[in-house]
């Protein structure tokens, strides 16, 4: 991990223990303010000036402690430091502060946390405040600039902080809806897929115990076998999604890729289809995301191949190319009927815009039978062989 990621991840970290304490962030915060407002009382002073007393002292922290209670009540809050501040000024002749340190803290949390109209009391308190504080100090115009320009600014950059948070829930909430949406793809395509085949074999399955029992012990078998292999698929996903719950949560197995693309065409193949599968070009290992895109849209047009199609032979094709791997299923079936167009369809269509990729489906060679074809960009395959 790089040096920024290192410290990205320290401070999500340190964000994630900080919501969950909110009153120690609120401790630590108070005693750094005062840590910083100590310093001017520990500096010497010139020897014109009266020295620093425990009494000023005293009343820095007087403004420093009500930071504490920042988030709960943040307008009494400032209400009080502003008390706090101005008898230092008018009663105290104590060391002055580089920063309005506590002011702007409050103005911040008040930006950032407070309703509106607590933060229009804010901004005319501070209206009023500033220029006094300035005519008690040095009167100067270049201190009123500069004292109303760091007030904004901490008041900005509260806004700008809350303005964050919502794109960042915003962005959590797209993340979800994305994740619960691939979730939707895979288990239609689990469940279409299994059911599909299991339904063609169960209706296969009475005509031949009459006249071919050997072939209807074998459709038995068939959709024993889809059964298993669609629990197995379901089990890794649902384990995927209760990893992290516990020590005894289901391993996070791998989703299947194009080396399980041979048993999905021979159980397919043994639902009557005749499904040939072939490949062309330099073979490559290709990552797991793209290699389980490529099972999951060769398993969709399939499963429409046997829901719709009507069709007694199939093909499968990948071609893989420079940068790209295509894919071609094809079937001699009647073809796309008005209407048909559902949800695989979608999801092929999704499934290869995800990675960049197209998707076209429609007519086969001379407007027979039906045709999806796909290809996908691949960036970080490895030629492996031919």
């Amino acid at each position: 991990m790089d040096l920024r990621g290192e410290v990205r991840g320290r401070w999500e970290r340190a964000r994630v223990v900080g919501a969950a304490n909110p009153w120690a962030v609120d401790i630590g915060l108070a005693l750094l303010v005062q840590a910083a407002m100590t310093l001017p009382f520990v500096v010497p002073r010139p020897a014109e000036l009266e020295p620093a007393t425990w009494p000023a002292y005293g009343l820095t922290t007087l403004m420093v402690v009500p930071l504490v209670w920042r988030r709960r009540a943040p307008l009494t809050v400032l209400l009080a430091i502003l008390a706090a501040g101005s008898l230092y000024q008018v009663a105290m002749d104590g060391p002055g502060q580089p920063l309005p340190y506590t002011g702007l803290v409050i103005v911040y949390t008040i930006a950032m946390l407070a309703p509106p109209w607590q933060r229009l009391v804010t901004a005319l308190l501070m209206l009023v405040a500033v220029p006094c504080s300035v005519w008690l100090n040095t009167r100067s115009a270049r201190e009123l600039t500069f004292s109303l320009f760091v007030f904004a600014a901490a008041y900005v950059f509260g806004r700008l902080t809350v303005t964050r948070q919502r794109a960042d829930r915003v962005e959590a909430e797209q993340a979800a809806a994305r994740e619960r949406a691939r979730i939707a793809r895979e288990m239609h395509d689990i469940l279409s897929h299994a059911v599909s085949l299991m339904i063609v074999q169960a209706e296969a399955g009475p005509v031949a115990v009459r006249t071919a029992p050997d072939r209807a012990e074998a459709a038995f078998d068939a959709i024993s076998e889809t059964g298993r292999d669609a629990m197995a698929q379901l089990r890794r996903m649902l384990g995927v999604l209760r990893e992290g719950d516990g020590p005894g949560d289901a391993p996070r197995a791998p989703q299947p890729d194009i080396a399980a693309l041979h048993e999905l065409v021979e159980r397919v193949r043994a639902s009557g289809l005749d499904v040939g599968y072939e490949t062309s070009g330099g073979v490559r290992t290709l990552s797991a995301a793209t290699g389980a895109t490529v099972y999951r849209i060769v398993q969709e047009a399939l499963t429409n191949v046997v829901r719709h199609a009507h069709a007694r032979r199939a093909s499968v094709r990948l071609r893989y190319a420079e940068g790209v791997v295509g894919i071609v299923v094809r079937d001699d079936g009647r073809g796309a009927q008005p209407g048909s167009a559902g949800h695989g369809l979608v999801g092929i269509r999704e499934r290869a815009a995800a990675h960049g990729g197209t998707a076209v489906t429609g007519p086969g060679p001379g407007g027979r039978g039906f045709e999806v074809r796909v290809e996908i960009p691949v960036t970080s395959a490895a030629e492996v062989g031919s």
